[in-house]
């Protein structure tokens, strides 16, 4: 207890280059210290005792608090300092950045997150030209690295309010997401210039905005939040022209009947395989040309449109195709919308 000083200053040491405003400390003390500690405890019979390691994270955070202005913080330190008085050492954890928006993806043939490429695991091999990856960019790096570079953080994740196929576009109002940034360095960062960076830097091949700091309870709600997109779907009948009056007749009726749909096969690898119940709000004919047509579907989000559309073997029903009674393909995929809330009835 006679070297607290020296201890703050190991945490202002700790502390050079990193931007925070709250903290906390928390203390590693040898097993022999606390076995005389306790030993201690029985010899007094005291029944509430303050363990050592406590005062000392009390006294080093009032004194560093004092010199550096910075607010002690249970609830929410941006940064840990974990004093290790045997080794007389302080270990620095840094919390995470999050930083929430929406983005939009203008061009196809790009995925959301960064993809392992499926023949070597993300380990490089002559297939992949050595990088690891199945495409060569994603939304989360094009958004990410800018993010990164920012912030002086370590590393990136992107957590999205769904997902859209590679092949999709992501129109509208764009995503809501949230990127988690790992151990940044710098977290008092203009939004506003970090939003144009990033768009000047993406070529107008995403583009974000609405940035604003999140925290980790954004992650978790976006994760559960349902709410209900839009997408506009290109089709084409496997069996000739298709009929006007039926095809409207049939989409009339989809919002009447719930959609039981199995987990794809194309997304298995990463979703649990079994059976969902969702709804379709709306679909309508938007245009029609012989065997291929455009229609827009307002939909309960985690229904799969593609799906919804072929019928997935089986797999998804009723189907559009199983109604019409003809096979369909899906040509083209765009998400019109992403909302947070169900649609109203009525």
């Amino acid at each position: 207890m006679g070297r607290l000083e020296d201890l703050v200053n190991l945490v202002a040491k700790s502390a050079e280059g990193v931007e925070f405003s709250t903290f906390q400390i928390g203390t590693r003390v040898a097993e022999d210290l606390k076995e005389r500690e306790e030993a201690l405890w029985r010899k007094y019979s005291l029944e509430a005792p303050e363990p050592i390691g406590r005062e000392i994270n009390r006294e080093v955070g009032r004194m560093f608090s004092e010199i550096t202005g910075k607010e002690f913080s249970r609830e929410r330190p941006e940064v840990v300092f974990i004093l290790d008085v045997e080794l007389f050492g302080v270990e620095r954890v840094i919390s995470p950045l999050f930083i929430k928006g929406r983005y939009r993806k203008l061009e196809r043939g790009i995925p959301q997150t960064r993809w392992p490429h499926r023949e070597c695991g993300g380990r490089g091999c002559e297939k992949c030209n050595y990088t690891g990856k199945q495409y060569p960019t994603s939304v989360e790096e094009i958004i990410g690295e800018v993010m990164k570079e920012a912030s002086q953080a370590t590393n990136y994740k992107l957590h999205g309010m769904g997902r859209e196929d590679v092949d999709a576009l992501m129109l509208g109002r764009g995503r809501p997401f949230v990127m988690e940034l790992s151990s940044p360095l710098r977290r008092n960062l203009d939004l506003r210039a970090l939003e144009k960076e990033i768009n000047r830097r993406a070529e107008g091949v995403v583009e974000v905005e609405e940035l604003q700091y999140a925290c980790r309870e954004d992650v978790r709600r976006f994760k559960e939040v349902r709410g209900h997109k839009t997408y506009r779907v290109r089709i084409r009948s496997l069996g000739g022209e298709l009929d006007e009056e039926k095809l409207k007749k049939v989409l009339s009726l989809l919002p009447s009947s719930p959609i039981r749909q199995r987990t794809p096969e194309r997304v298995r690898h990463r979703r649990a395989d079994r059976v969902r119940v969702r709804r379709v709000y709306k679909a309508a004919l938007e245009e029609l040309e012989g065997s291929e047509a455009t229609i827009t579907f307002v939909a309960e989000g985690g229904l799969y449109i593609k799906e919804l559309v072929h019928g997935d073997g089986g797999g998804t029903t009723p189907s559009l195709s199983s109604e019409l009674g003809v096979p369909l393909e899906v040509l083209q995929l765009d998400v019109l919308d992403v909302a947070e809330e169900s649609p109203k009835e009525g």
